[in-house]
């Protein structure tokens, strides 16, 4: 039986070396076909046969690349967050209706506004209408939960008051979606689909910067995550400011739940599984070798995802929230199944950490 510790570093590297791997694939498959000399030559910065492989690799399969990394993995953080900080293996980013904002803000933008932001100020419309709507409508119930935390003290409560808040949501979507064009319903329908093309390469400094940060955050919180897990009087007891690290952990959430849905659409499974998968790879819920095993686990299935949506490849792309249920259910359907086992793996990390290990 390998040590626990032993064990999390061959964790650790074979997820890394997965993720490498999958970066070449991504990198060097599509639903263009392109020689792997050509890849070769255009990331070496020659010059290619067609000038048009040069632009799909470095417009298109470069930023789609990193893109899926980042966005898995802040996906995977933000459910291993709230998983935490709500004692509720079902828990992810959508719980608190965060996403669910960032849709309403497209559906407001798409469905209401013909696909453009006007104000007395400036017009703006077309990718970055929506881009803005969704960052606003998440940022918007994100200041709600925010304000209800300050209000309320339980987080049994909290968790509730966010789901009710998920539903008006989704009331105003279904509304919206009623009252709209065939033509503004169906663009919100294939924003719904989830996509990692939609950062640009002139983008992805702005989008990796946000996400990283976010992503900086929830690792600075490692400590609060773990005196969480003994519960909230023991957690008061060594000091930890509950009502306080709760809001920057659910601000640590909001940001990256608004920036990857923003660009990429809701995508759906990822934030919820991925944490459960690095659970039983570990066999602990310490969150010092949780966390970032869950951000590798969660940017290796992204790009899994992303390589298995261009498999048809001329015949199209495949959405990709039609890929990550397949992924993802098994592994929550695997975790009720055994909830006990998954018990044990947390009140085994408890008592460690009860006896100073």
């Amino acid at each position: 039986m390998i040590h626990s510790d032993k064990k999390h570093y061959v964790v650790f590297g074979t997820l890394a070396l997965l993720i490498v791997l999958l970066v070449v694939a991504n990198l060097f498959l599509g639903s263009v076909n392109i020689p792997a000399q050509e890849v070769l030559r255009i990331l070496s910065g020659e010059e290619a046969e067609k000038a048009s492989w040069t632009f799909i690799v470095w417009e298109s399969r470069f930023p789609q690349c990193i893109t899926a990394l980042l966005c898995g993995a802040a996906l995977s953080a933000s459910g291993l967050i709230l998983q935490t900080v709500f004692s509720n293996p079902l828990a992810d980013s959508s719980i608190l209706g965060i996403s669910l904002g960032a849709s309403l803000g497209v559906a407001l933008v798409m469905l209401a506004g013909g696909g453009t932001i006007a104000t007395g100020v400036f017009t703006l419309s077309g990718f970055f209408s929506v881009i803005l709507g969704a960052f606003l409508g998440a940022v918007a119930v994100l200041a709600l939960v925010l304000f209800l935390s300050s209000l309320i003290k339980s987080n049994v409560m909290l968790l509730i008051a966010g789901i009710m808040i998920g539903y008006i949501t989704s009331s105003l979507i279904s509304l919206l979606n009623f009252f709209a064009t065939a033509e503004g319903v169906h663009s919100y329908m294939v924003w719904g689909m989830g996509n990692f093309g939609g950062v640009s390469l002139e983008q992805l400094p702005a989008f990796s910067l946000l996400t990283v940060v976010g992503l900086l955050v929830a690792v600075m919180l490692i400590k609060p995550l773990n005196a969480l897990l003994l519960g909230p009087r023991y957690a008061e007891n060594l000091g930890v400011n509950i009502r306080r690290v709760r809001n920057f952990l659910l601000l640590a959430t909001g940001l990256l739940t608004a920036v990857t849905t923003s660009f990429c659409g809701p995508i759906s499974f990822i934030g919820l599984a991925v944490p459960h998968l690095a659970r039983l790879m570990l066999g602990t819920s310490n969150h010092n070798s949780l966390m970032p095993v869950t951000l590798l686990a969660g940017g290796a299935l992204a790009l899994l995802c992303n390589l298995i949506c261009v498999l048809p490849g001329e015949s199209g792309v495949i959405p990709l929230n039609a890929v990550t249920p397949i992924l993802g259910a098994p592994v929550i359907i695997y975790v009720i199944i055994n909830q006990r086992r998954i018990q044990y793996f947390t009140d085994e990390s408890i008592g460690n950490r009860g006896r100073g290990s």
